[in-house]
């Protein structure tokens, strides 16, 4: 039975309309969209005024600004445990915070090493959870936790990512499962490693490996979709899949029209040991074996050459920003706005979770911009929520979500315009209230395929999510001291 929402604002086409029904089909599509017309009485609660459309009888009422649902492109749910341990000395052994991002590895590696697919599930169900009260419908998860400590293969080989896909049904939102290929420890020390595989596993990481590319996309290939999931894949970076190893998910991924994800260039260091090993830079790496294309997603790209901007710009490659995770582990700020021109589609993500919070990654982006160049206007408010949106929504393999219109999936965010945050701005200027002033806080209602997740605040499948986040990771994390 079709369900009929009423945004007392909503996001169509650019543009701040007022009074706008949203009607939900039984398909989990929106079957219309259409205006009320003014009413003859009451106010909006933002400027006063009166004669302001009304909902009609029996419809969903969203106060606020209903927007396209957010689309978190680059997601590594178990670090979310991080939070809070990895920023200060706390959980590091007293010896203050990890001072680069290889030392915050460590961190991570050491909790990676924990996760059982039981503890797994609850902590992903939680930090889904936490993300739709963000207003995120969708999420790219960046799995690569794939075995048993040891790297021995569980009865059932995709136990870890099949417990993603259950937590994110459970927590109501989209998923698209990036089954990650991770085979080497680095590249192989010396010159020419273009035929070597690279340094072995070890420790915690035994864990991500499948042995070979033809393994890994053999394991990949028993994945299933589901109503609410479906598979993509991942070349974790080019220190982790040996430079034989790339066509190979590349490939995968093309034969099936999945998505396919890297971590590229996110270091200095990597550039300069894959220079040693390959005689080129790791987008130009890439480029060579088949990875770079439109369908192909570059996470983090920040430490690029002006030859690497115009290689993944000349390939349509897009390029996900994870500007709070980037400026959390000092990486440095992307080169977003020449990539954007070059012609790279931009998408956002929360990464490492050290927040979970889609509006304050994409004024990131821009506000990380006026440091760096000194200069202001790089993106309209309309240009980051579509990367926030139908550009992140297109990189996850979801190209029917990320708009509010007829055929498109019913996925909404509504952002309140009366809280501290965003209260004052006239209505038309929504829009920029919601990128430039508010955060996941503000988000009031999260609908998924016409269903309701998050009302008023609070999550409808998941009861206390802060007190579910707080268990899952205490019960990886704090056994022993933590």
């Amino acid at each position: 039975m079709p369900l009929t929402y009423w945004a007392e604002y909503a996001w169509l086409d650019g543009t701040v309309a007022a009074g706008v029904t949203i009607t939900a089909g039984a398909d989990g599509r929106i079957a219309g969209v259409g205006t009320t017309g003014a009413g003859t009485t009451g106010t909006t609660g933002i400027t006063g005024t009166t004669g302001t459309p009304q909902p009609p009888p029996g419809a969903v009422v969203l106060r606020g600004l209903t927007l396209p649902g957010l689309a978190n492109a680059h997601s590594h749910a178990f670090h979310r445990a991080l939070r809070g341990r990895a920023q200060t000395g706390h959980g590091t052994g007293g010896g203050g915070a990890p001072r680069s991002f290889w030392a915050w590895r460590d961190v991570m590696y050491r909790a990676a090493a924990r996760l059982t697919p039981d503890g797994y599930h609850a902590l992903a169900r939680a930090v889904y959870a936490e993300m739709a009260l963000a207003g995120i419908t969708c999420a790219g998860e960046f799995h690569y936790l794939h075995h048993a400590p040891g790297g021995t293969r569980y009865a059932e080989p995709n136990v870890m990512g099949e417990a993603l896909i259950a937590a994110a049904a459970e927590a109501g939102i989209r998923l698209t499962l990036l089954d990650t290929a991770y085979l080497a420890a680095g590249f192989p020390e010396g010159t020419g490693g273009a035929g070597r595989t690279g340094r072995p596993l070890e420790g915690p990481q035994l864990r991500f490996g499948d042995g070979t590319a033809e393994a890994w996309a053999e394991r990949a290939a028993a994945l299933k979709p589901a109503d609410h999931a479906r598979i993509g894949a991942a070349v974790h970076s080019v220190r982790a899949v040996p430079a034989v190893g790339l066509p190979v998910v590349a490939a995968w991924a093309r034969e099936r029209g999945a998505p396919l994800h890297v971590h590229l260039s996110e270091q200095t260091a990597e550039n300069d040991a894959c220079r040693r090993a390959h005689g080129r830079t790791p987008a130009r790496l890439l480029a060579d074996h088949g990875v770079l294309g439109p369908d192909t997603t570059a996470v983090h790209a920040t430490h690029l050459t002006a030859g690497d901007i115009g290689l993944l710009g000349g390939s349509r490659t897009g390029v996900c920003m994870c500007p709070t995770t980037e400026r959390d582990l000092a990486d440095g700020t992307g080169p977003a706005v020449r990539l954007r021109d070059a012609g790279s589609r931009l998408s956002l993500g929360s990464d490492s979770h050290a927040v979970i919070d889609l509006l304050e990654e994409a004024r990131a982006m821009e506000l990380d911009e006026r440091l760096a160049s000194r200069t202001r206007g790089h993106w309209t408010a309309a240009q980051l929520l579509r990367a926030a949106g139908a550009d992140g929504h297109a990189a996850l393999g979801w190209p029917e979500a990320g708009r509010i219109a007829p055929g498109a999936l019913a996925d909404l965010t509504t952002v309140a315009l009366d809280t501290v945050r965003t209260a004052g701005p006239p209505p038309r200027l929504a829009a920029e209230a919601a990128v430039f002033a508010a955060t996941a806080a503000d988000v009031r209602h999260t609908v998924v395929g016409g269903r309701e997740i998050v009302r008023d605040g609070a999550h409808l499948l998941v009861d206390d999510v802060p007190r579910a986040l707080a268990k899952s990771v205490a019960a990886l994390l704090d056994a022993d001291g933590g």
